[in-house]
């Protein structure tokens, strides 16, 4: 089976400056395949790339080199597009109308009839928690957070069997986050290919199956998040209650680090030296209660800064590079 997304060496260049342009390259030849069904996360710092790949995919921008394709069609296909959604970055819609009067307007263009219309745009803005007073409300009167899910149910409304999401988490409230991660995780179910771009890492670890990191425009690293954070394991943190000073003097050889958080309460960092398996027994044994055991790991998030800084360390050293033989010249 092909993939629901194929990018083949994509690059896009700008002219920059006023009165000598010259060329910025915003992405640099990127390539990566994205299986039907799946969540992959786009992710990267502001200005890493990731925008710039999703309107080169919506085609609001057109590449300087490289090619993609959706659901084995070309990025212009327009039949291909009615099977796709998309959310950009900052949605922009007509500000004096409502978000009911805004979806039916979107189902006018998809074609669909008037009593099936309907009952797109109430199930969709019932599922993005804009309720009956607020979907009757114009859209200039909207929260960042409410434009975000009005922005969202646009994308779904077509029923697309693949869906864009440029940072589907900005704005929202806690809530709001929970509710659309969740959101993410039926379409998943339902075998819809999602893709989204983000700088929240912890979404990232929630959702996906995949990620790419993309930094300066080109791709630092891609791969599962069970491939990327595996065997990084740097100990155990072990949270404890009813932890009496002379088991606590008893154990102090085998951990790294205590943290008193309330009296007879303790955050304790074990080392890989020593299983935290003998830790919690003895301590059980000194009437001491288990509150949680967690490994420490190196997360995304880690991850991230390691690679976004070994891009930065290639172009300085390129840089260098380059400079020399200039010099030599």
């Amino acid at each position: 089976m092909p993939p629901a997304i194929l990018i083949d060496e994509l690059t896009k260049d700008y002219a920059i400056g006023f009165w000598r342009q010259r060329p910025y390259r915003a992405l640099d030849r990127l390539s990566l395949d994205i299986e039907s069904g799946e969540v992959f996360g786009f992710l990267g710092p502001n200005g890493a790339g990731k925008t710039t790949t999703l309107k080169l995919l919506m085609q609001l921008i057109f590449p300087t080199a490289g090619r993609a394709e959706i659901l084995g069609r070309p990025v212009g296909d327009v039949a291909m597009r009615r099977r796709i959604g998309y959310l950009p970055e900052n949605p922009s819609f007509y500000d004096y109308l409502t978000a009911e009067e805004l979806m039916d307007y979107f189902g006018r263009l998809f074609g669909y009839a008037g009593a099936d219309r309907r009952r797109r745009v109430a199930a969709l803005l019932d599922r993005v928690g804009i309720d009956g007073a607020s979907r009757r409300m114009q859209l200039r009167k909207f929260s960042k957070g409410m434009i975000q899910r009005v922005g969202i149910a646009q994308a779904l409304l077509n029923d697309p069997e693949v869906v864009f999401l440029d940072e589907p988490m900005s704005g929202l409230d806690p809530i709001g986050r929970r509710e659309v991660r969740s959101l993410i995780l039926d379409l998943r179910d339902q075998g819809r290919t999602i893709v989204f771009s983000s700088h929240i890492l912890a979404d990232a670890e929630a959702l996906c199956s995949r990620v790419a990191v993309i930094a300066g425009g080109q791709l630092a690293a891609e791969g599962r998040l069970t491939d990327i954070l595996a065997f990084q394991i740097r100990g155990w943190e072990l949270v404890v209650a009813e932890l009496q000073p002379s088991a606590l003097e008893r154990i102090a050889p085998m951990i790294e680090r205590s943290t008193e958080i309330a009296p007879h309460r303790y955050a304790l960092e074990i080392t890989l030296d020593h299983p935290p398996e003998r830790i919690v027994t003895e301590l059980a044994a000194a009437g001491a209660t288990i509150v949680s055991l967690n490994p420490v790991r190196d997360t995304l998030e880690d991850f991230f800064v390691q690679q976004v800084a070994a891009v930065g360390q290639g172009a300085r050293t390129t840089g260098a590079g380059d400079e020399r033989r200039r010099a030599r010249d």
